[in-house]
């Protein structure tokens, strides 16, 4: 069968997202003919070229008027200059013209909007010879600018790694969806769609299935649904990816039909080997595996899983990263932080090590389900192998390895065998900050590659550590990220506040620790996240044990997950939160953290009650 994989618009800017990599590996080593495209990359690049970016103006001039804000009716002003530079300094983002820079560098070369008046200190930041990255810095708050002009002038919901995420963030019922994508399209859409067709002329696909792994994605995959139900009804079009596996697991609306005809859960590979058959063979639908689709009824049907169909991680095979335009990828830099930068700096393979999570107990954590529930290691030769393939397709040696947590013994053998191999490349990833992380196995990893990691902190208190099942101290935390920095591995601490039962005084206290180990160089980077409770964690399934109250609603027709709650207290949770971003963001850059913590808060917060030597006592000890 012909199949054409897609991720639709918009993900990350500087590498491709590794689902449909993964999915063509397994289904061309099952004998089928197949293309993939990431339609994101593409509509960047159309988009932030000479002749996009003078639709752009076309239009914005079109809606300019009086109210318009004076930062916008100054870059239609200097549209010459803007259309002058694009095209550099995308070939510079794109690593394609590095002699660039030092005209980039120079302020005079780029128009400069809005977003230049949040630029950093540049000499501080980069130094008398970091030339490249002063450039790519600069460069992005170009790119930044023409961004919010076209979010102004053609669609609010457009952004650089996501396309309508607000639209479909929390989004119960379709019915909004479905009215929106009746009205007529803008520039973007049109570019979008201009792209899809290209593609269905190039490959003449029999099945089309979307990766959908994010809420910016969805309506990216709706609107090229839409045009391929109006223009090419015979092409059957699947859904799959993080979005569907965790938000669409009730769906029951069968009005979502009208853009797709299936809808997968969960891995990819099962999934499709059981549509594909049933799409060659004509059977019955019963033969699907965890998919659902509108029945002859019109009613929305579920098929569950076979689990004679499941198939060993180790024996999936290595993702396969051809057809995808590896050259148009950018790098930008929107903070200076070196940490932060690695996320958007940088063509990253990306790979992973094991399915599933091998501690899978955190309470906020989706362990219900498969893609963190069902643990399975590849081995370190097949890892390798692996390793070896992408370099030899990609021409690159830089990895992420994209584990919910990669496995400590894994990574010694995986570090082992990169060394045996004499393999030169470097790699970075997700763990939780547990004993197993020696000096010992944090050298090794070092010598073997590894350049940074990020993991879980979460809340920075040990009574809700505790509660939330985390298998970790703070104290734990940081005597593990000492013997990472140790060693020349970054550290990124993924942080939490709002869990329930969280009182203000544990956030302060959690943000006094986090500052301590900023200050004492342990941690490089860090960010914030509010607790979500959802439907598949043990939070969500059973909230009275950890404090909370669902509040009822009732169950939507099309998206659920985050489920409504209260821990019966009274917190501002915005305040908290905002002060909690301020403080980090300034840690990040190596300032404020001789300022009393209130200072951060507009709102009145307790003083800590933690020492000021908390860590050099871990440290001592």
């Amino acid at each position: 069968m012909k199949i054409l994989l897609i991720t639709p618009p918009l993900t990350q800017l500087n590498t491709p997202y590794p689902a449909t990599p993964y999915l063509k590996g397994y289904l061309k080593q099952q004998g089928h003919e197949v293309m993939q495209a990431d339609l994101g990359i593409e509509l960047i690049d159309r988009l932030f070229s000479r002749r996009g970016l003078q639709q752009v103006f076309d239009a914005a001039a079109t809606t300019l008027h009086k109210k318009s804000p004076v930062h916008f009716k100054q870059m239609i002003a200097r549209k010459d200059e803007y259309l002058f530079c694009i095209e550099g300094v995308m070939r510079f983002l794109q690593g394609r013209d590095a002699t660039l820079a030092t005209r980039i560098a120079d302020t005079s070369f780029l128009p400069q909007g809005r977003r230049f008046a949040q630029m950093a200190d540049i000499d501080w930041a980069f130094g008398a010879i970091g030339i490249t990255e002063r450039a790519r810095h600069m460069a992005t708050l170009f790119i930044e600018d023409l961004a919010d002009l076209i979010q102004h002038f053609i669609t609010p919901h457009f952004g650089l790694s996501r396309y309508a995420e607000r639209l479909c963030m929390r989004m119960p019922e379709f019915e909004p969806l479905h009215h929106i994508l009746q009205q007529p399209g803008n520039l973007i859409d049109t570019m979008l769609v201009e792209l899809l067709e290209a593609k269905l002329a190039t490959f003449a696909p029999q099945l089309v299935g979307f990766s959908i792994p994010f809420p910016g994605n969805l309506m990216g995959a709706l609107q090229c649904g839409k045009r391929i139900r109006q223009n090419h009804s015979h092409i059957k079009i699947a859904w799959g990816g993080g979005y569907v596996n965790t938000e669409l697991r009730q769906l029951s609306d069968a009005l979502v039909f009208d853009y797709t005809d299936y809808v997968l859960l969960d891995d990819g590979e099962p999934s499709l080997k059981a549509l594909v058959s049933h799409l060659e063979n004509n059977t019955s639908p019963n033969t699907l595996h965890h998919t659902f689709y509108k029945n002859e009824d019109g009613k929305v049907a579920f098929v569950p899983g076979h689990p004679k169909i499941h198939i060993a991680f180790d024996h999936v095979p290595a993702p396969d990263y051809t057809d995808l335009p590896l050259h148009l990828y950018i790098s930008t830099i929107e903070l200076t932080n070196p940490m932060h930068k690695l996320w958007s700096d940088g063509r990253w393979n990306k790979l992973t090590l094991a399915h599933g999570c091998y501690w899978a107990k955190c309470a906020f954590c989706d362990t219900s389900l498969p893609y963190i529930g069902c643990y399975e290691p590849a081995s370190a030769t097949t890892l390798c192998d692996h390793i070896e393939s992408i370099i030899a397709q990609t021409g690159t040696s830089g990895f992420h390895f994209t584990d919910e947590a990669a496995p400590p013994k894994l990574l010694r053998e995986l570090s082992n065998e990169i060394i045996r191999r004499g393999l030169v490349i470097s790699w970075w990833t997700n763990i939780r900050f547990e004993k197993s992380y020696t000096s010992e196995l944090c050298a090794l990893m070092s010598k073997a590659g590894c350049i940074a990691v990020s993991g879980g902190i979460e809340v920075a208190s040990n009574r809700l550590l505790k509660v939330m099942n985390k298998g970790v101290t703070i104290e734990q935390a940081a005597t593990t990220a000492h013997h990472l920095t140790g060693h020349d591995i970054m550290v990124h601490a993924y942080l939490m506040y709002g869990f329930p039962t969280q009182s203000v005084q544990e956030t302060i206290d959690g943000l006094e620790m986090v500052r301590q180990m900023f200050d004492a160089g342990i941690l490089q980077s860090a960010f914030w996240h509010r607790y979500a409770m959802t439907l598949h964690s043990p939070s969500g399934i059973e909230p009275e044990k950890f404090g909370a109250t669902r509040i009822p609603v009732p169950t939507a027709s099309f998206a659920n997950n985050e489920i409504a709650f209260t821990d019966h207290q009274h917190i501002d949770l915005d305040m908290l939160g905002e002060g909690l971003r301020k403080a980090t963001y300034n840690y990040m850059h190596g300032l404020g953290l001789e300022m009393p913590l209130r200072e951060w808060f507009a709102g009145k917060t307790p003083s800590t009650k933690i020492k000021p030597n908390w860590f050099d006592s871990i440290v001592q000890s």
